[in-house]
């Protein structure tokens, strides 16, 4: 009985992983054709356990992340997408973590939590949110008196997931939003375009890669991370409104170019 009943867990997570992988394949046919709105839903969780980060989270509203709506449809309209390409809604605050990626992990240890974490966000969807979305980001929140350093955020490229560590700090809303713009940006299927030491890769990881004098760079390219100032320094943005998407990140996530 106990080897009938293993089975049967086997079968129905093989049947839940299917169903995940036909839902992907639907919604990255859509996010190919850009022809109907990406609904996007942003779930909240409290990293640290801390009263500090509990209230930062209580107080979050929609308006908290419409910088990251706007930014988004703003450069998408720029490169030829007549529609709004995503509508971000707040979804409810969740009480579980989920999974978190491995440090310095094998290609299968990768893989691996790659579908715990999808059947984990697929799990909490549907038990925690009546609002369904094509694309669902986690954020998790740290007190910075506590936290000075995060971990990586991570967007599965075309994935339809992503796991952002984030501030609990209205100081840092402009730059939560933008690596949430960013970690959804890997949800599309855009590559990130800076190198091992951090610092973006010309030309794809400038944002005006043609500008005369090329250096300083005013504004980042989303997947490039920082303003290149010169070939040896830059800065990060402070938000979203010194950012932009780049050439071939639009075509790589099939947003025509100018």
């Amino acid at each position: 009985m106990k080897l009938q009943a293993r089975y049967i867990r086997y079968l129905v997570l093989l049947l839940i992983l299917l169903i995940v992988a036909g839902h992907e394949a639907w919604v990255k046919y859509r996010v190919a054709s850009w022809d109907e709105t990406l609904q996007v839903r942003i779930y909240a969780i409290n990293g640290d356990g801390r009263n500090t980060t509990r209230q930062y989270v209580d107080k979050l509203k929609p308006i908290d992340f419409r910088e990251v709506e706007k930014f988004v449809n703003n450069e998408a309209r720029r490169h030829g997408i007549a529609i709004d390409a995503v509508k971000l809604t707040y979804g409810v605050e969740l009480f579980d973590h989920p999974p978190q990626p491995p440090v310095r992990g094998s290609a299968l240890d990768n893989i691996l939590w790659s579908l715990r974490f999808r059947f984990w966000a697929l799990y909490w969807q549907f038990t925690a949110d009546s609002a369904h979305a094509d694309i669902n980001l986690f954020v998790i929140y740290f007190d910075i008196a506590e936290t000075q350093a995060l971990q990586h955020s991570v967007g599965l490229r075309g994935g339809l997931v992503g796991l952002i560590n984030a501030f609990a700090s209205k100081d840092y809303q402009g730059s939560n939003n933008l690596v949430i713009a960013h970690e959804l940006m890997h949800t599309f299927g855009a590559s990130d375009k800076y190198g091992p030491d951090g610092e973006p890769i010309y030309p794809e990881g400038y944002a005006d890669a043609y500008q005369d004098p090329l250096y300083p760079q005013t504004r980042a390219e989303i997947m490039g991370g920082r303003i290149a100032l010169s070939q040896t320094s830059s800065k990060m943005p402070e938000g979203l409104s010194n950012v932009a998407v780049g050439v071939i990140t639009a075509l790589e996530i099939n947003w025509s170019a100018d």
